[in-house]
């Protein structure tokens, strides 16, 4: 499983472009241009993040000489694609045919230039060198130590298929429809116009029939397919696939395979292709990869992909905000955010406050109708009483939509100073809004950690009003110490003074649990109880969460509590935690009902 993530996180740092509409995305480099520029370099026919160097000159791919070349310039090539480091020059290795020509010969770097086209080399085209000198790199991939990108994941929904029907195909017995695959070499015609490289893949129309979108109807003799560099190289697998249901996925192919699934119907490829795609989540800090990933996942129609990207997003919210991807955002992208119930926030009055900021960021590029729209996604009844009370001052639009916020504080008011069976007798009022309902709140005083430490004390951070995440430390294991929080019965201002405590707990073995006379299926164990009677407080439900931080950095699971345990259904976490190094921290959620 390790290995796995290490290849994913590898895999990221390939820029995949696939044709059409479809997102195109990496790690490093966010250019959703697909035009290329004067100087601009590529790896070519390899794995993952290694391939023959080639750099854009007038309007055309060319290679590069490896007379000379040493790890300097391989640095150079590396960081230019954005990549963290250089592994290793490859000589002598072939990477396929290259049609260009040799642009640079007696390339000399001092490893420290950001473009190979600033390091001394003969002039444009200048060389004594033939296409079997054409050199290659290696780079480094961020959090990664394997070497390999041929690893592979299997994918078997053969049932009862006999291995014949690959061998059919292989063959190519009796095939009668043809599908020519064309790829864009990335240079240009004499007339300005792309070229083009031509292949044929000879199928059979009773096998491609099943999925429509071939068109493989009787009247119909092949079509012709349009697709990237990167995918040219796995379609005929995906076609086999068709054949066996049955394919060995490497994570350097593994968004040509969704994408191409997604483009000819093929749904149960496309849904365990689409599964990877969260394993890889949590490895962008700058939060491109999880944007352009729902974006691409909106595009294909990927629907599973959409939920795990934007429960991701929900999650981790704040350290989104504060990322170089948050001003990238689109309209619709947050204001699905905003409906959501799991995001993960301080408090509503910080949420406020955030996309009244993200819309002063967007300026007049948002119509004054998508910033109500998104405003009204805010749920002013959780903010805060003595936020509310100093919102109209403090805001920067309140004067712009001064109508929708007045209706929303009236709204909030009621609701911090009447009792919920009050206002059930205003007509407009709607138990089931969502307005009402609370999100995942972690500032004072409905928050709290317990961070595992080396010297096997529990240490405890009050969780700070807008500090999202505390210090992780190291650890051996959590000390069976308890902590106890106290927090108002609700966050309407009428149970202000009315305070309940709870107890929290993580368990290392079952003594502990014993100890506690509860019963634990697995550890650690994580325990949020009351220590007082709720029966008093039969209008508010607590629907309590843990969450389950990784290294202090990104929340990658969040749970439930039933019977005062956190309960985790699938026993699997959502996104990756190397080394199960994680912290817990409990947030209290009270909720009319």
């Amino acid at each position: 499983m390790l290995v796995h993530r290490n290849l994913l996180a590898l895999w990221l740092l390939l820029l995949l472009h696939v044709s059409g509409s479809a997102a195109r995305f990496n790690l490093f480099a966010h250019k959703k241009n697909p035009v290329p520029r004067e100087g601009d370099v590529r790896l070519f026919g390899g794995g993952v993040a290694d391939g023959r160097v080639e750099v854009y000159h007038e309007g055309q791919w060319g290679t590069v000489c490896d007379d000379g070349w040493d790890l300097a310039e391989a640095r150079v090539v590396c960081r230019q694609l954005r990549f963290p480091g250089a592994r290793s020059v490859v000589i002598g290795k072939d990477y396929g045919t290259a049609p260009g020509p040799i642009w640079l010969d007696d390339l000399k770097c001092q490893g420290t230039e950001n473009y190979v086209s600033t390091c001394a080399f003969k002039s444009w085209g200048t060389t004594d060198c033939s296409h079997k000198e054409d050199v290659g790199v290696i780079c480094e991939s961020s959090g990664s130590n394997a070497t390999d990108g041929n690893s592979t994941y299997s994918l078997d929904h053969s049932i009862s298929l006999s291995d014949e029907r690959g061998q059919i195909f292989d063959s190519g017995s009796g095939c009668d429809f043809s599908i020519s695959v064309m790829t864009a070499t990335g240079n240009t015609e004499e007339d300005g116009t792309p070229e083009m490289a031509s292949t044929t893949v000879c199928a059979h129309k009773a096998i491609l029939s099943q999925f429509p979108l071939f068109n493989a109807s009787e009247g119909t003799a092949g079509i012709t397919v349009d697709i990237s560099p990167a995918c040219q190289p796995n379609f005929s697998s995906f076609i086999r696939y068709i054949y066996t249901r049955k394919m060995e996925v490497t994570y350097s192919s593994v968004q040509c395979l969704h994408w191409l699934a997604s483009k000819f119907g093929v749904k149960q490829l496309m849904e365990d292709t689409g599964r990877l795609f969260t394993q890889i989540l949590p490895e962008d800090a700058s939060f491109h990869t999880q944007v352009s990933l729902y974006e691409y996942a909106v595009e294909t129609g990927d629907i599973v992909l959409q939920e795990n990207c934007i429960q991701y997003l929900a999650w981790n919210y704040q350290n989104l905000t504060s990322s170089p991807a948050w001003t990238q955002l689109s309209v619709q992208l947050l204001g699905a955010l905003l409906l959501r119930s799991d995001l993960v926030v301080p408090d509503e009055y910080f949420l406020l406050w955030n996309v009244e900021s993200w819309i002063r960021e967007k300026g007049a590029s948002i119509s004054s109708e998508a910033q109500v729209d998104l405003l009204k996604r805010i749920r002013f009844p959780m903010i805060p009483a003595e936020e509310l009370y100093n919102l109209e001052p403090n805001s920067s639009l309140y004067a712009t939509h001064e109508a929708m916020y007045q209706k929303n504080l009236l709204k909030a008011f009621q609701f911090n100073v009447l009792l919920f069976s009050n206002l059930k007798s205003n007509p407009k009022f709607d138990k089931d809004d969502d307005d009402y309902r609370p999100r995942i709140y972690t500032a004072e005083p409905w928050s709290t950690t317990m961070t595992r430490t080396q010297n096997r004390r529990m240490h405890y951070n009050q969780y700070d009003r807008y500090n999202q995440y505390n210090q992780y430390n190291q650890f051996n294991q959590y000390n069976p110490s308890s902590k106890v929080i106290t927090t108002p019965v609700h966050n309407s201002l009428i149970f202000k003074n009315n305070k309940i405590q709870w107890e929290a707990n993580v368990f290392n073995n079952q003594q502990e649990c014993s100890n506690r006379g509860v019963r634990c299926e697995s550890f650690p164990s994580a325990r949020l109880a009351p220590q007082s009677s709720l029966t008093e407080w039969r209008h508010i439900l607590f629907r309590n969460r843990l969450l389950l931080m990784c290294q202090g950095t990104y929340i990658f699971q969040v749970q439930d509590f039933k019977n005062n345990m956190a309960v985790n259904g699938s026993r699997v976490p959502a996104y990756p935690c190397p080394d199960d190094q994680y912290t817990h921290q409990f947030v209290v959620r009270p909720e009319y009902v």
